[in-house]
Formats: C-alpha cells, sequence, structure tokens
C-alpha cells in the first residue's frame, strides 16, 4: 500500500469527530493521529480506531497514565 493510500485510510473523518463524545464522561474526544485513538482526558481513557472505526466501548479503551 502507498504512503498517500495509507494516510487516507487511517484519517477520521471530521465531522464524524464534532459528533463523538466519550460514553463515560460524555465530553469531546482529542484524535491521535499517531496512535490511532480517540482521547478523552477526563475519563482518562483512549479509544482505538480499527480500520477507520472508532471503536467507543469503554472494555476496549486504554486507561491513560496519569
Amino acid at each position: 500500500m502507498s504512503e498517500p493510500e495509507s494516510a487516507a485510510r487511517s484519517d477520521i473523518d471530521p465531522k464524524l469527530l464534532e459528533a463523538l463524545i466519550c460514553p463515560m464522561s460524555r465530553t469531546p474526544l482529542r484524535y491521535d493521529r499517531k496512535a490511532q485513538e480517540l482521547i478523552s482526558e477526563r475519563a482518562g481513557l483512549a479509544y482505538p480506531i480499527r480500520d477507520g472505526v472508532p471503536i467507543m466501548l469503554p472494555d476496549e479503551a486504554r486507561k491513560l497514565d496519569p
């Protein structure tokens, strides 16, 4: 897969990002492109993005270091 193709598949739609909120804290999320995660600062969780799809399940989220 070429670099532009790979980059295009790893980006999340900005409109989708605006609509998503953390299911635990009900606050907006920050997109970490490099880690392919959506970060909830308030909940201290990082939700993974797999194949361009945000996995918004608390059980799938990674706990952030304090």
